[in-house]
């Protein structure tokens, strides 16, 4: 009985001590395994953190303009410094041996330097101001101006940078700029868009003319007036294209029978022909500022016109209004023979 006892004890024991000394194992074992587990997922971490870094450099690589030179946007955070409109809010960006360029004309001669940086950067010793250049711009109706350019250092396409600019006043002001949508010079894709767009806005500009042309019931005709067959003259004031083209006021009205017929002089020679109601009338000078002699159809109203210009590089069609003020009209002068 006492060597059974003592039997079951000693395997009591042993299973004991089997235990106890499996137990470490287990532990060094489960411990391992999450090591293991975590230097794994570093390694994940820092493989997929190595790709995408990759990823960028190459797209950015891929990104990158190859030398030449583009059509591009340039945007400001400003309403008084902006692309001349007329270059439809865009410059000329060049690419050479990777940096980047991009010429503007400005909407006047007011700003007289640029700066690329902060304000008070420019005005620090040694600072690099960007002088302008005089550049000529046509508008979209024949005019011309010359205006201030300048070349700016583009450091990235589509990303805000700083630029100061100095007006006549003397005073430095900061603003934020950007060049976006590149287009290279030579694209033929391009091109053929902007001749359908042109193409677009002039059905949009006939569609607006005929809605112009469906009002009635304005203003006064000729007979309204009472006037005697001879001649007269009478303000004249003109409204359409960019504005800047203007014509002489009071114009000279002749009256002959049920008909007024008014002479158009322009502030620019380059205006080859007009449509008045369909019609098409053609200078009566051939040297000096256009001039024209067109019937009236409505006084005191807006009367619809249009003008060629051929200061651009393709002959181009302006629509204007004429509005003839019937309160002004005066007999003109008897020249003496």
């Amino acid at each position: 009985m006492k060597k059974r006892s003592f039997t079951l004890l000693m395997s009591a024991l042993t299973i004991s001590a089997t235990l106890i000394g499996t137990s470490p194992v287990l532990a060094k074992t489960d411990t391992d395994t999450a090591t293991e587990e975590t230097s794994d997922k570093e390694k994940t971490d820092t493989k997929d953190a190595e790709d995408a870094d990759s990823k960028d450099k190459d797209s950015s690589k891929d990104d990158a303009l190859e030398d030449g030179t583009y059509t591009a946007e340039f945007d400001t955070d400003s309403g008084m410094f902006h692309v001349n409109e007329a270059n439809d809010g865009k410059g000329t960006l060049t690419v050479k041996d990777g940096k980047m360029t991009i010429h503007v004309s400005l909407a006047s001669k007011k700003i007289v330097n640029l700066f690329v940086g902060k304000a008070e950067d420019a005005q620090k010793d040694g600072a690099e101001v960007l002088e302008p250049t005089t550049d000529t711009v046509t508008y979209s109706d024949g005019m011309s101006e010359e205006v201030y350019g300048f070349d700016i250092p583009v450091p990235a396409i589509d990303e805000e940078f700083d630029v100061a600019l100095i007006g006549t006043k003397g005073k430095w002001y900061d603003h934020k700029v950007s060049v976006k949508n590149p287009v290279k010079s030579d694209d033929t894709d391009a091109k053929k868009d902007d001749k359908e767009n042109k193409a677009a806005d002039s059905k949009a500009d006939d569609t607006d003319k005929d809605a112009k042309d469906s009002k009635t019931g304005e203003g006064k005709t000729l007979a309204d007036l009472n006037l005697e067959d001879g001649d007269y003259t009478m303000d004249v004031t003109l409204t359409g294209g960019s504005g800047r083209a203007t014509i002489d006021s009071p114009a000279a009205i002749k009256v002959e029978g049920d008909k007024a017929t008014a002479t158009i002089v322009w502030s620019s020679p380059n205006y080859d022909y007009m449509l008045v109601d369909g019609e098409k009338y053609e200078p009566v000078n051939k040297e000096g500022n256009s001039t024209f002699e067109i019937p009236v159809s409505v006084f005191d109203a807006e009367m619809d016109v249009t003008a060629d210009t051929v200061a651009m590089s393709e002959p181009h069609e302006i629509d204007y209004t004429l509005n003839f003020d019937s309160t002004t009209v005066k007999e003109a002068e008897k020249t003496a023979k």
